[in-house]
């Protein structure tokens, strides 16, 4: 089945690039409400998930164990620019477990947010596993780990007991492989589960209404959501879709990226998750194309229409800051 093209790009008054891309918005009984393109091939939703893999730490009662506030449970759904109030939390959670940074097996890189990338250039520091944009989650596992008494080496592997619960809280929630050829590497060393677009958004809808899911876990997914809600800074950061989404809707809105073109929500008001993922991979289309949906099925205020807009039409400059060219919703999204 061929994906219809969702996004186009414009240039001197002409599509210059095209993207296409598969788009599922379903209820908690999995029904689908929306479904553009091929909404059954399993794909690897990749950091779209975190909140799933976060569940862990909420159940387990580590969270509560370690006195983890709602900023640092917002980090362990992240996936952060590595600016200083990211790596201050990332070092909190860990000192609340009682380890340091070497505790982190998600590796190192510079942060994603280039502001902080050249502080730290200036500085003459190098950067660490601290500024990897998994830190947060992979404090979280730790954190999970060291509450419960396990030792946390070695937990990005499959076999280890924070992981296995992990894995299990995604495949309960998504429908996601355990084992076999759905199941990868993600870039920052844990296992990463493929499923169905439409499973994952049914099982959206469910970590935003609770419906289908225990009381445990119910509590959990809204406790996570509430944590979200207030610090929407920590799940990405500065110049960053999802912060800015989440600051404009609030609790109306959960939404998290992930790579290779993949977006997931949930609108709990309406009941609704979504999954989507541009085929090629890029994350301007994924963007533009959750926006396009946020504006179709949220119900905005004048103020919120606005606000969304500018994620609607987003222009494109080049070097000198002048502006080019601009993308667009198109086919069934326009």
């Amino acid at each position: 089945m061929s994906n219809p093209v969702l996004v186009e790009v414009l240039r001197g008054g002409l599509v210059e690039s095209r993207h296409a891309g598969a788009v599922a918005v379903a209820d908690a009984e999995g029904g689908l409400v929306l479904a553009l393109g091929d909404v059954e091939r399993p794909v690897f939703p990749r950091s779209a998930v975190k909140a799933f893999q976060a569940l862990p730490l909420i159940e387990s009662g580590a969270a509560d164990r370690l006195g983890l506030t709602e900023a640092e449970i917002a980090l362990a759904v992240a996936s952060h620019g590595g600016e200083p109030a990211h790596v201050e939390t990332a070092t909190a959670m860990l000192a609340k477990a009682g380890v340091d940074a070497s505790a982190l097996e998600c590796g190192a890189h510079r942060p994603s947010y280039a502001k902080a990338a050249q502080a730290l250039i200036r500085a003459g520091l190098k950067p660490s596993a601290l500024h990897n944009n998994c830190s947060g989650k992979h404090a979280g596992f730790i954190c999970t780990a060291c509450a419960a008494g396990i030792e946390p080496a070695g937990y990005i592997a499959a076999a280890h007991p924070v992981m296995r619960e992990v894995m299990g809280a995604v495949a309960d929630m998504a429908g996601a492989a355990t084992s076999g050829p759905g199941v990868g590497i993600d870039g920052c060393s844990i296992p990463t589960q493929a499923a169905p677009l439409a499973a994952v958004a049914r099982g959206f809808a469910r970590f935003g209404t609770g419906a289908h899911l225990g009381p445990e876990r119910a509590r959990a997914a809204a406790r996570i959501r509430a944590a979200v809600a207030a610090h929407p800074h920590m799940v990405a950061g500065t110049e960053r879709f999802c912060t800015e989404i989440m600051q404009i809707f609030g609790i109306r809105a959960f939404v998290k990226t992930g790579a290779e073109g993949v977006f997931c929500a949930a609108f709990p008001e309406l009941g609704y998750g979504v999954a989507l993922k541009c085929d090629d991979g890029t994350t301007r289309a994924s963007e533009l194309m959750m926006a396009a949906v946020i504006g179709k099925l949220l119900p905005l205020s004048e103020g919120e229409g606005q606000a969304l807009q500018r994620f609607l039409t987003p222009a494109m400059k080049n070097w000198n800051g002048t502006e080019v060219g601009s993308l667009r919703p198109a086919g069934p999204l326009a």
